[in-house]
């Protein structure tokens, strides 16, 4: 972990930094076609950060024209496996060399604490791109077993030109995500950062050019998603689009490639994700310092958090004593002070959402447990309601904020059944100290990834994606999202007597 700094010290970074404001084609800067802009701004101040560019059609045509030619003309997708490597591990020491500057955007940009910046989203970054690179020189292809008259040969080739449309929640680490398989695979990309947090994706971009990558390999075109990423999904000349968003837009991806070229399509998306606490659990404060992270872990803006506590009637007193023991630790405020936990909601649009379900469940007489009031017009507290149905709007919608529903059950199957009753289904936990409970638990629940005695998201060995309304398409992490940027082809090659020419008669 990073030694963090004093409040001070990190305002006198903040002071210092000239944040990128235009987009990245080609291997440079530039303004947008129109020379349009739109301001980014610090959520905690309402600060104006930076005029970006404000792109458009025209800009993703160019940039899109740009990565098909590098890709076409090979001086990335064809150069050697260890070459890409060697890239890809420069630009990792670029980024821990400008870490500190890194995680200061990161928080300004985004409203997160600094300190998850310099402990997660930095380490995690270079983690995954590292992990990405080394496996390049290290995947084989394969040979099927077709006999001695010939040869079968099954290779990995690049996709193409992939567009990767990034959240807000997440800018760097989701980056990180997309970036490292597609790159380490030969690809070339476009990446629509996501409006509201644009600065270190472009930084990135930067450095990465240092780190000797290809110009025209990784693009990072800035602006709203009607004037960026619909021309992105919708784009002829584009072989693939990840994304990582809500439900709701991840729809539109899908019908934007059946009305364009049948593109690949890889949808990370929304959550509703059960934490279940059996009435056999050990160590319930360790439980509740778990359930805590779950739901209040990065202000709540995360498609993976526990935001249902599904709980067993004969421990729930005794845990939410500790939950809200725990909870008051979370300390919310100034996301550039490394003593708080929780920083501010992304903008005043999502406050206002996030607020309204604060509303809601004071006026459906939920029991209030803890928090639910709001701060200085952009933060809002940990906050916990008791004695919600799961058919009720805080258990069935995802809040994308730091609001736990707690549910009362009264036996195993039906905490099972209450877990699985929602349309999503990305993660999951359950705690119990009984480990075939355990395990029957994790097979019942419909969930791309559940932790048993514990919240979290396995790591970069671990696919990461959902079921149901969850995802679609693929995975993100592992060696699974490695091949998911690139294409199978089989190559057979005849060595029978009888073939004319190298076919069979």
């Amino acid at each position: 972990m990073s030694d963090l700094l004093t409040l001070e010290e990190y305002k006198a970074i903040a002071a210092e930094l000239t944040p990128p404001a235009m987009s990245f084609v080609d291997g440079a800067y530039r303004p947008s076609v129109s020379g349009n802009t739109f301001e980014t701004v610090n959520p905690a101040t309402n600060e104006v950060l930076a005029n970006v560019a404000a792109c458009n059609a025209e800009d993703v045509d160019f940039a899109v024209a740009k990565a098909r030619e590098a890709f076409e003309d090979g001086r990335w997708s064809k150069l050697h496996p260890g070459e890409r490597k060697e890239v890809l591990i420069k630009l990792c020491k670029l980024v821990k060399r400008n870490s500190r500057e890194l995680a200061v955007l990161e928080s300004l940009d985004s409203g997160k604490p600094i300190a998850d910046c310099e402990n997660i989203d930095i380490p995690e970054f270079i983690h995954t791109l590292t992990w990405h690179a080394e496996a390049i020189d290290k995947i084989y292809d394969q040979t099927a077993p077709v006999g001695s008259d010939a040869i079968a040969m099954v290779v990995r080739e690049p996709v193409g030109v992939v567009g990767a449309v990034l959240p807000w929640n997440f800018p760097l680490l989701m980056l990180a995500w997309k970036i490292a398989p597609a790159l380490a695979a030969g690809c070339s990309m476009v990446v629509k950062p996501a409006e509201q947090t644009s600065l270190t994706a472009l930084r990135i971009a930067e450095l990465a050019a240092e780190a000797g990558l290809p110009r025209g390999v990784l693009n990072i075109v800035t602006g709203g998603g009607a004037e960026v990423g619909e021309p992105l999904g919708m784009h002829m000349d584009v072989d693939m689009v990840t994304f990582t968003g809500s439900t709701v837009t991840g729809r539109r991806f899908l019908r934007y490639a059946a009305d364009s070229n049948l593109k690949k399509v890889v949808l990370e998306l929304g959550g509703k994700n059960p934490c279940i606490v059996l009435d056999d659990a050990e160590d319930l404060d360790k439980v509740a310092e778990q359930v805590c992270a779950a739901a209040f872990w990065n202000m709540g803006e995360n498609c993976s958090a526990g935001s249902r506590l599904i709980v067993q009637e004969g421990v729930k007193d005794a845990l939410l004593e500790r939950i809200q023991a725990h909870a008051r630790d979370w300390k919310t405020g100034d996301p550039l002070d490394p003593n708080n936990e929780l920083g501010a909601m992304i903008d005043k649009g999502h406050f206002a959402k996030v607020s309204s379900y604060l509303d809601e469940g004071k006026a459906a007489d939920h029991d209030l447990v803890l928090g639910g009031e709001t701060m200085d017009g952009i933060f809002i507290q940990p906050t916990i309601f008791d004695g919600v149905n799961n058919s009720d709007k805080l258990a069935q919608e995802e809040i994308f904020g730091p609001v736990l529903s707690v549910i009362t059950v009264s036996s195993y199957d039906e905490a099972i059944a209450v877990a699985n009753d929602t349309e999503y289904g990305l993660a999951a936990s359950v705690f119990t100290a009984n480990a075939k409970k355990a395990l029957r638990a994790a097979q019942a629940v419909r969930a791309g990834t559940v932790t048993v005695n514990c919240f979290g998201e396995g790591d970069i060995t671990t696919p990461f994606g959902g079921y149901k309304q969850s995802g679609f398409g693929g995975r993100d992490n592992s060696i699974h999202a490695h091949d998911q940027y690139t294409e199978l082809k089989t190559i057979w090659v005849d060595l029978s007597d009888d073939a004319v020419d190298g076919c069979v008669d």
